[in-house]
């Protein structure tokens, strides 16, 4: 996390609100998400709604899909958390792959290809794609390979939301004047969320059971995040006396911020956080972090979705 630049000292009420690493499991289940490790074959949208039917939730949602035959991780928020995952589909991703080059290629000709793409590049999305086939630009942070083996080279890329894969390894044997194809693709990271706290379908199923039947938590706590854990954007804290009018649907003015997280950018998704911690809504930037710091009047960010629930906090007006 970036610095924290303090606007006023304020204290919370410890009877509203709760933090979230003190919420029960009913209460997670409401607004909490599960990372999951999709297996290859079944469709992202498939794998969502077993999970849905495995926690017994009203509704289920991913963020980012997958394709049938990519493995990895795939964040499924539950009930209101759902509310958020669009969200999410913005954030970076990194995935770990194989490429197969159509010829032999020298190691140092590869790797001249993968420096080659790296940074901002154009796309031309597939012709199996949900989106309209017009050429875009699209950044990738990094691009390595990791080893070599004949024709076939396991890569690592991180890249921003959009990035076809596959359409990166076809572009790349182009350039090289044999050709490419992907042969395997797993996603390790979204966003700030990492594989390693990843759980197979068969964990979220027996955690479930352990928790209904036995009464034993740990595993549901592990599998079950609060929504806050998953968030990629930047921070505004509130005062106690202003979350009620942001869960109203309330602009947020200048005199009800606490705390500001550095780096934020005027036209910026950033999250409004309770001085517990708790997400109450996600909102546009109207000005910088230095600018907000300085403002006593005015708006400092719209809200666009809010995602704490009414009256959890004192109406102050």
């Amino acid at each position: 996390m970036s610095g924290i630049l303090t606007k006023y000292e304020c204290e919370t009420d410890e009877q509203y609100g709760k933090r979230p690493e003190q919420r029960s499991i009913e209460e997670l289940l409401e607004s909490g998400f599960a990372l999951v490790d999709k297996p290859q074959g079944p469709s992202s949208h498939e794998v969502t709604s077993w999970v849905k039917k495995m926690l017994m939730t009203r509704k289920a949602g991913h963020s980012g899909t997958l394709d049938p035959n990519v493995s990895g991780l795939l964040p499924v928020g539950l009930n209101g958390a759902t509310k958020a995952m669009g969200l999410m589909l913005k954030s970076s991703k990194e995935y770990v792959g194989i490429i197969k080059f159509h010829c032999n290629v020298e190691k140092g000709e590869v790797e001249k290809v993968f420096r080659k793409f790296s940074g901002e590049i154009e796309q031309m999305p597939p012709v199996k794609s949900a989106v309209r086939r017009v050429l875009r630009k699209r950044k990738v942070y990094y691009l390595e390979p990791l080893e070599f083996n004949g024709r076939e080279v396991l890569f690592r890329v991180g890249c921003e939301a959009g990035t076809y894969i596959r359409k990166l390894c076809f572009d790349m044997g182009e350039e090289l004047g044999c050709g490419a194809n992907m042969l395997e693709l797993r996603r390790t990271r979204v966003g700030n969320l990492d594989e390693i706290h990843a759980s197979k379908l068969q964990d979220i199923k027996d955690a479930y059971w352990l928790w209904t039947e036995k009464g034993e938590e740990k595993e549901m706590r592990r599998i079950i995040l609060p929504i806050e854990n998953a968030l990629g954007m930047h921070r505004i804290w509130l005062r106690d006396s202003t979350v009620e009018s942001i869960c109203s649907g309330a602009a947020l003015a200048a005199p009800g911020v606490a705390k500001v997280e550095e780096g934020i950018a005027a036209g910026d998704n950033i999250a409004l956080m309770s001085l517990k911690d708790e997400l109450v809504a996600i909102s546009v930037a109207d000005a910088n972090s230095r600018e907000i710091i300085s403002m006593e009047k005015g708006v400092v960010a719209r809200t666009i979705r809010v995602m704490m629930r009414k009256g959890t906090y004192p109406k102050c007006w």
